[in-house]
C-alpha cells in the first residue's frame, strides 16, 4: 500500500472535496491538519511516496526533498508552486504534479477587502457586536468616481478592472509590459510607469507574480508617492510589500488605511508588528480558499495520482 500524505489541510477539505475511493486499493490516505516546521514536517513524511502539498503553504527545497528519500510524486494544487524546487525535484526522481483552480475566488475576496476597508466592514461588525456604542464610528470611502490603480492587468487584474467599471470606477493599471491596446481592451488607462499610477490612483491593488524584479515593488519610497487618502491592497505574494514600510505608513498616517491576505511568513506568528493595526485590515491568505476552488484542487489531485499509478502523470511541472 502506498503512503499518500496531504499537508496543511486546515479545514479538513481534501477528503470532503474529492472521490478518493479510486485509490483505496492501492494508496492509503492520511491529511495532516496542522502545519508543520520544516524538520516536524520531515519526519512527518518518512516512508511518505505521494504527498499533496496546499500552494505553497509548505517548502519543498533541495534541502528538503533529500530527506524524504521514498518520495516519488509531489502534487501541489495550482500550475505553479515557487516553493517548490522543480530541479532538485527531478534530480530526485520526483514527478511533480500541478491542478487546475478557479480564476473568481481570488479576485472576489482581493475586491471584498477593499470594499470591507473602504467602508470600515470589521471595524463596525466588532463595534456592533460589542455594543454599539457609538452606534456608528466611522465614515465610509466611496468607490464611485475613484481611480483603481491596477498593477498587474492579467487575468486577476482584468476581473479587478471588470469590478471596478460595474462600481463606476476609472481604472489605472500598470505593469512592465503593458501596452495601450491591452490595457483599453480591459477597460483600464495605461499608466507610463508605476510610479504616475502610484501617485494617482486612491486605491491600488497588486496583481503581479513574485520574482526577482518584483520583490519589494512596494517599499517606503514608493509609499511615499502614493495619496495620504490612498488605500492598498495585496492578495498577490506577500513579499511584493516591504511589511515594514508598509507598517510605518499605517501607523503615520503616510496612506490611509491597506488590506492584506498575504504575508512573507506564513502563518503570521502572534505578535508580529501587522498585528493589530488600526488601519490595516487582514485574512489569513483566503484568495484560493473556496469550495468550488477546493473541489477542483482535489479532484484533479486524485486524478493526478491515479495517471501517475499507471505511468502516465498528468500536468506535469518543469523547471524553467
Amino acid at each position: 500500500m502506498i503512503r499518500c500524505v496531504v499537508l496543511d489541510d486546515y479545514q479538513d477539505a481534501a477528503r470532503r472535496m474529492a472521490d478518493w475511493s479510486a485509490l483505496a486499493d492501492q494508496v492509503s490516505l492520511e491529511v495532516l491538519r496542522d502545519h508543520l516546521d520544516p524538520d516536524a514536517m520531515a519526519e512527518a513524511l518518512q516512508g511518505a511516496a505521494v504527498v499533496v502539498a496546499m500552494r505553497e503553504r509548505s517548502r519543498f527545497d533541495a534541502a528538503t526533498l533529500a530527506r524524504l528519500p521514498a518520495l516519488r510524486l509531489l502534487v501541489t494544487t495550482g500550475m505553479r508552486n515557487a516553493a517548490i524546487d522543480l530541479a532538485a525535484a527531478g534530480a530526485q526522481g520526483v514527478v511533480v504534479c500541478g491542478t487546475g483552480s478557479a480564476g473568481a475566488p481570488t479576485p472576489e475576496l482581493a475586491w471584498g477587502l477593499l470594499m470591507a476597508l473602504a467602508r470600515s466592514i470589521p471595524r463596525e461588525d466588532a463595534n456592533f457586536h460589542a455594543g454599539g456604542t457609538p452606534w456608528q464610528s466611522s465614515l465610509g470611502i466611496d468607490l464611485a468616481g475613484k481611480t483603481l490603480g491596477i498593477v498587474g492587468l492579467g487575468k486577476v487584474g482584468q476581473r479587478m478592472a471588470r469590478y471596478a467599471a460595474a462600481f463606476e470606477m476609472r481604472v489605472l493599471a500598470w505593469s512592465r509590459n503593458l501596452t495601450d491596446a491591452h490595457a483599453a481592451a480591459h477597460g483600464a488607462e495605461r499608466a507610463a510607469s508605476l510610479d504616475e499610477l502610484l501617485r494617482r490612483a486612491d486605491m491600488v491593488t497588486l496583481h503581479m507574480v513574485l520574482g526577482p524584479e518584483t520583490h519589494g515593488l512596494i517599499g517606503a519610497r514608493e509609499l511615499g508617492l502614493m495619496q495620504p487618502t490612498a488605500l492598498l491592497v495585496n492578495t498577490s505574494r506577500g513579499p511584493l510589500v516591504d511589511w515594514r514600510a508598509l507598517a510605518e505608513a499605517l501607523r503615520s498616517g503616510r496612506i490611509a488605511g491597506a488590506a492584506l491576505d498575504v504575508f512573507d511568513e506564513e502563518p503570521l506568528p502572534p505578535g508580529h508588528p501587522l498585528r493589530g493595526l488600526p488601519n490595516l485590515v487582514a485574512t489569513p491568505h483566503l484568495g484560493y480558499v473556496s469550495e468550488a476552488n477546493y473541489r477542483r484542487f482535489f479532484a484533479d489531485a486524485v486524478e493526478d495520482i491515479a495517471a501517475w499509478l499507471q505511468g502516465a502523470p498528468l500536468r506535469v511541472l518543469s523547471p524553467g
